[in-house]
């Protein structure tokens, strides 16, 4: 049997970036006490979740990868660990801007960069004022006896992403996020529908989904947590509230979900033939 032992976190955060380092730092290490061996910080941990607003002296915030104050943490907590850290943080790369994604190894390294594909555009989450549609496609990366595909936030509502993932051979599928209240439409609580989506993807996929998201109220913005870990099954296995700080983890049994996926043969009666209106512009 092919185990491996996975972690979300979910905190709330302030703009202190070196604070909101110093709060996942002590969550990882938590988790990497209880066995994580991959572990999942909600996205953009760096700050207040700022895309609420449109200030272009905020793309001051914005550093290289190499530059960047929450990925080299991440790097030297990671080789101490001996665990794998995605992060997400506010990328520059010379006049251009992206919400991308460090996959940080167990030996510190990063082992590449994801720039979000899906880039969203609403009130409350306004991240097209900030930043480019992602240019790297979508990436897989070897984790601890799996491959690790990760999306970022936006990119969880589509289903393209977590197939496209599985395709190139995804066998775990992570989503860092940080999304809340609807500032339009207070009656509004997309909490569960975030959840069922990326159910879904698990669901037909045949593949666990680990979602680490923010919590907390930011400038009357408020963060509903509700991270989770499911299984290929869409069984939930651990999650936490929509208030509460913390870490999940779970154990997942690979072999099974190998045989589980195999089993219900999606990928077997795929018909690529037929999809081609997928990739047509409406």
């Amino acid at each position: 049997m092919t185990e491996i032992t996975v972690a979300a976190l979910q905190l709330a955060f302030s703009n202190d970036i070196d604070a909101n380092i110093a709060k996942v730092t002590r969550l990882v290490r938590e988790a990497a006490a209880k066995g994580a061996q991959v572990i999942l910080p909600p996205e953009l941990f760096e700050g207040e979740y700022f895309c609420r607003v449109e200030d272009e002296g905020l793309f001051a915030n914005a550093k290289p990868a190499d530059e960047h104050k929450a990925v080299l943490a991440m790097q030297a907590l990671a080789a101490e660990l001996k665990v794998h850290i995605p992060t997400s943080f506010f990328e520059a790369d010379g006049p251009h801007y992206y919400n991308s994604l460090a996959m940080i190894g167990p030996d510190g390294r990063v082992q590449g960069v994801y720039r979000k594909s899906h880039i969203p555009d609403g009130p409350g989450y306004e991240e097209k004022f900030y930043f480019r549609p992602g240019n790297t496609g979508f990436k897989v990366w070897d984790g601890p006896a799996a491959k690790i595909g990760v999306g970022v936030c936006w990119d969880q509502w589509y289903p393209e992403t977590a197939r496209a993932m599985m395709l190139m051979g995804a066998q775990l599928l992570f989503y860092p996020t940080a999304i809340g209240s609807e500032p339009h439409d207070t009656s509004l609580d997309t909490a569960r529908l975030w959840r069922r989506a990326m159910v879904g993807h698990a669901v037909s996929n045949v593949v666990p989904v680990i979602a680490a998201n923010r919590v907390g109220t930011e400038h009357g913005q408020t963060f509903y947590g509700t991270s989770f870990i499911c299984d290929e099954r869409g069984d939930i296995l651990a999650e936490l509230d929509r208030e509460e700080e913390g870490v999940i983890t779970a154990t997942l049994d690979l072999d099974r979900v190998k045989r589980h996926r195999a089993a219900f043969g999606f990928f077997r009666d795929r018909r690529p033939e037929l999809y081609g209106r997928l990739t047509q512009d409406i």
